[in-house]
């Protein structure tokens, strides 16, 4: 064991001389340079914390090059040795700084978090709303160093009107925290004592009889994906994203079903919703026939992937609608018309448990008990109120053609 200061000569000796072993400075205490073989060196420092009885420990200062020198791998020895005086070790430091910049990071811990989630629904809530709204204020900064500021800024970047997301980021961020305490990786949540932004009204806006007519009409105006999707979120009332995934493995033209399998359902329950004939016309249209394919994305856009264009689809509707003549339809979104089909529901007589069949909710008539216990699918319930709607919507596309023609004209038998 060679013993010596440690300077730039005696190194390149070491490193020029291939021998494995360690030289160890004879000015500072503990301080020394390791050599492999290889001619690899790295500076050490070894101590002991607690006095002659403690085991000695080893702390790894880092290998010879840029920014490690012999002199700035002095003076960090220096700095480590004040530290170990005055009972600090600093091994302990290190990992805790290595943890704090690498496993505490909340970019990296928020992925972590989102791994954990289950559901459907919440994990793509949950994704969304870190990857849009917190990760690009609260960046890499360890857990243990955000605050309440920190958390403020992440709602301050977010536009006023985006209630109900605000809401969402909220939940999102307060379940993560207490994530992290509940795993003892930070002491306390820095959303302890924060209001939770105010509930979101909730909308009742339906689509009339006409209103509907005339979206239907214009729907095969816009792009050639989303004209389709609208008009089967009109006929079957299921939620967006799940109409605009749908694959044609989850059809049955034979028995005139779509089976929703629970890991595309926002709550995570499954589906079977009957086709009535407007359903199977629009996909009809999209085979090129009654001969449907056995696999494959319905709404697959030019680059194969899925359809997301929703809001310019939307708004290309809106601008057909307002122009075809009609009297101004106020504000509507897409989800409305989910909301248009259960009304439409309630005024044809249908049962609200059927509803609620339909719809693939979870709550009212099916939950608690009753949700556990009441365990009839409704299939034929279901088919009979969606074909009841489709009469009903055909009804409205004849009366919105026969006013748009001549009296004389003969009805148009196709819609």
């Amino acid at each position: 064991m060679a013993s010596g200061k440690i300077t730039k000569r005696t190194i390149d000796a070491l490193i020029g001389s291939r021998s494995e072993g360690f030289l160890w400075d004879d000015g500072i205490k503990g301080f020394g340079a390791k050599i492999t073989k290889s001619g690899t060196v790295s500076y050490i420092l070894q101590f002991r914390m607690g006095g002659r009885e403690a085991r000695t420990r080893r702390c790894t200062i880092g290998s010879h090059g840029s920014p490690w020198t012999p002199t700035t791998a002095r003076e960090e020895a220096l700095r480590l040795s004040l530290l170990i005086a005055q009972g600090v070790d600093p091994v302990e430091v290190e990992k805790q700084r290595r943890r704090e910049t690498v496993d505490l990071a909340f970019d990296n811990y928020a992925d972590r978090f989102e791994r954990s989630c289950v559901g459907r629904g919440w994990k793509l809530l949950v994704g969304r709303s870190l990857r849009i709204h917190s990760k690009p204020v609260l960046k890499s900064k360890p857990l243990t160093k955000i605050t309440r500021v920190d958390i403020v800024a992440v709602f301050d970047r977010m536009p006023d009107g985006q209630v109900a997301n605000r809401r969402n980021v909220f939940a999102v961020l307060r379940r993560l925290f207490r994530w992290a305490v509940s795993r003892g990786d930070i002491d306390r949540s820095p959303m302890e004592g924060m209001e939770t932004p105010p509930a979101v009204k909730a909308r009742d806006r339906w689509l009339s009889d006409s209103e509907l007519g005339r979206v239907w009409n214009q729907a095969y105006k816009t792009h050639y994906c989303f004209g389709p999707i609208v008009r089967l979120l009109i006929v079957t009332g299921q939620r967006r994203e799940e109409v605009a995934s749908l694959t044609w493995e989850e059809l049955d033209r034979t028995e005139l079903m779509w089976t929703l399998p629970g890991s595309r359902a926002k709550n995570g329950e499954p589906n079977r919703i009957p086709l009535n004939a407007l359903a199977v016309g629009v996909l009809d249209g999209i085979a090129g026939g009654d001969n449907w394919p056995r696999r494959g994305k319905i709404f697959p856009t030019s680059t194969g992937g899925g359809f997301t264009a929703y809001h310019k689809g939307k708004e290309k509707i809106d601008r057909l609608v307002a122009g075809d003549g009609g009297d101004p339809v106020a504000p509507w979104r897409l989800h409305d018309l989910r909301r248009t089909l259960a009304t439409g529901f309630q005024r044809l007589g249908v049962r609200f448990e059927v509803t609620e069949a339909v719809l693939n909710h979870v709550g009212g008539s099916r939950a608690g008990v009753a949700g556990i216990y009441q365990r009839h699918d409704w299939k034929e319930e279901k088919r009979e109120a969606l074909n009841l709607w489709n009469e009903h919507v055909v009804a409205i596309l004849s009366r919105l053609r026969f006013d748009r023609i001549q009296p004389d004209a003969p009805l148009p038998n196709r819609f």
